[in-house]
């Protein structure tokens, strides 16, 4: 689907622009987009594998819930829609927290993708048996849930097992950092 993006300059400051995905991706124009990681309090992390219809490294493991923000949407409006749509979970907006704006800067496609996107980045408990999520199909492939030490040890072998984007190896760090923090509280 090619919707209508809200346009952020290099400092992700608004620009009071909107573009069409495609034409962001084409041109590289700065954009939002919201990232869910969730966990469970066993310290378990849920990994979506990437459709193997997807562009950009089908297969892959990455982020819970993943997407980019409609123009006029508010971050918090967006990781809800994008999580009942990708994994049919209704997400309290209290439960989400926070962790940071990570600036991904990558080309894709020989070059027909210039992907400069501002990734808001959340955590949030998941409360439900992974068996109650409803994946969408033209987006998830699976679902799993890793323990933290699985997650770690997987994310150190990225390069050469085929199962994290290894290129995104410091901010999965971060991630994993934030939710062993988050769990340490609990």
């Amino acid at each position: 689907m090619d919707e209508y993006l809200d346009i952020v300059d290099e400092k992700c400051r608004p620009t009071g622009e909107t573009a069409l995905k495609s034409e962001a991706h084409a041109k590289g124009l700065y954009h939002n987009t919201i990232h869910l990681w969730l966990y469970t309090s066993k310290g378990e992390i849920l990994l979506q594998q990437r459709s193997h219809k997807k562009i950009i490294f089908p297969l892959l493991w990455d982020v819970s819930v993943a997407g980019h923000i409609d123009a006029g949407e508010t971050f918090i409006e967006a990781v809800k829609r994008e999580t009942e749509e990708e994994i049919g979970l209704k997400l309290v907006p209290e439960n989400l927290q926070k962790i940071g704006t990570f600036l991904h800067e990558t080309s894709y496609a020989e070059g027909k993708i210039q992907d400069n996107e501002f990734h808001q980045v959340y955590i949030a408990e998941l409360t439900v048996p992974l068996n109650t999520l409803v994946k969408q199909e033209s987006e998830v492939e699976a679902l799993k849930l890793v323990t933290l030490e699985n997650f770690e040890d997987l994310l150190k072998h990225s390069k050469t097992n085929m199962h994290f984007v290894a290129s995104n190896y410091d901010y999965y760090l971060k991630v994993h950092k934030a939710i062993q923090n988050k769990l340490l509280k609990l």
